[in-house]
């Protein structure tokens, strides 16, 4: 394993309510602990981030299942394994989505596992990781699906989960090292540390094939 860039902030160094945050983490993930005991190291960092994540993406007024195909686009973009092998909660237990869809987010516009609705912000996810222009129709299509104040809240996230999943990459942290013992928000087939090896060992695991943007 490549080495670890940060260092995890110990429990026992944080106040009351960091470590209440923490452990809602461990509980429910979204984010998982290991990159908040990252953030930790900076109580500000810590606290702009659960917040903002809280707010805008766990809530809102943006239905929460879009804005997971959008974090889940943006880990395949950025090729952020840490992030990309992670599912929200709220999302999978609705039944909203679905491994068949997480395999296809690259190849959103051909793909028939995503509706009209979901490939419109899917493109509107690809046009801000990409640094794609955009002209009338791109925005005609956008407004056929979405009000202005849902376009600024899911811009806002994916513009978030951009820089964290850009940052995180960088830091070769991984899953079930701090507060282990929960599959809280993981990816089927990385539920514990062993599970996790096994399957990033597979020939076809998503990470080893480089992202590219299908336009």
């Amino acid at each position: 394993m490549a080495k670890q860039r940060i260092s995890y902030v110990p429990l026992d160094k944080m106040d009351a309510r960091m470590r209440a945050e923490m452990e809602r983490c461990q509980r429910e993930g979204t984010p998982r602990p290991e990159s908040s005991a990252i953030r930790a190291h900076v109580p500000a960092c810590f606290w702009f981030f659960a917040d903002s994540w809280n707010n805008i993406f766990r809530n809102g007024v943006l239905d929460h299942a879009i804005k997971e195909l959008c974090r889940l686009y943006v880990s395949r973009s950025v090729s952020c394994e840490y992030c990309g092998n992670q599912r929200s909660v709220k999302a999978t237990q609705s039944g909203a989505v679905i491994e068949d869809q997480v395999l296809d987010l690259l190849n959103f516009e051909k793909s028939t596992a995503y509706n009209d609705r979901q490939k419109a912000a899917l493109a509107y996810a690809e046009a801000i990781v990409w640094h794609l222009e955009t002209d009338d129709a791109f925005w005609e299509r956008l407004y056929r699906h979405f009000n202005e104040a849902e376009l600024v809240e899911l811009g806002c996230m994916i513009g978030l989960t951009m820089g964290q999943q850009s940052w995180l990459r960088l830091l070769n942290i991984e899953h079930h090292q701090v507060l282990a013992g929960t599959a809280a928000s993981m990816a089927p087939g990385f539920e514990d540390a062993g599970r996790l090896s096994a399957t990033k060992a597979q020939a076809d695991y998503w990470a080893k094939a480089k992202p590219s943007n299908a336009a």
